[in-house]
């Protein structure tokens, strides 16, 4: 009877990533980003997306900036040639009115707006429905919005869309 001969691993592949590892290796890349990650970000270094939501450019957003410090914000401008589109989630975003007059109806009371004013979106049970308009269409009317990220996720915040923006083309 031939002998076969067997070989046991006890230990992982020295090349795979434990997820301990992957921890350590996520630290070290949020230190590095801390140290010597983009400060400035610069209008001309981003560009604006038609969303559903709307014109939007995204300054800070750790889904496609990596470079960045301050991973758990979201700070996006929102370029308003007529309306938003209307979604739901549960509040707790601060809006800071660069450019141009306009009002948001939020849970469908119309709250008047212009440029200089900050808009507080209220944190309520169920979301706030919103949508925004520029009171002049085809006018300059800028915004920029910041939201930070572990609140939301604390607070298992949902986004609803419930009517697209007229800019977005799908």
């Amino acid at each position: 009877m031939a002998e076969g001969e067997r070989t046991r691993t006890r230990e992982r592949d020295p090349g795979a990533m434990t997820p301990y590892d992957i921890f350590i290796r996520s630290r070290l890349e949020f230190l590095e980003r801390q140290n010597t990650g983009q400060v400035v970000v610069r209008l001309e270094d981003r560009e604006y997306y038609n969303t559903k939501q709307g014109k939007l450019l995204y300054y800070i957003n750790g889904e496609i900036h990596k470079n960045t410090p301050l991973q758990d914000w979201r700070v996006f401008t929102h370029s308003l040639i007529s309306h938003s589109g209307k979604h739901r989630h549960q509040g707790g975003l601060v809006i800071y009115v660069i450019e141009g007059t306009g009002y948001s109806v939020v849970d469908g009371e119309r709250v008047d707006w212009e440029a200089g004013d900050l808009l507080l979106l209220p944190i309520k049970k169920g979301g706030v429905e919103h949508q925004h308009f520029n009171s002049v269409p085809g006018s300059e009317c800028h915004w920029i919005a910041f939201s930070y990220m572990p609140f939301f996720d604390y607070n298992a915040s949902e986004f609803t869309q419930t009517e697209l923006s007229p800019m977005y083309k799908g």
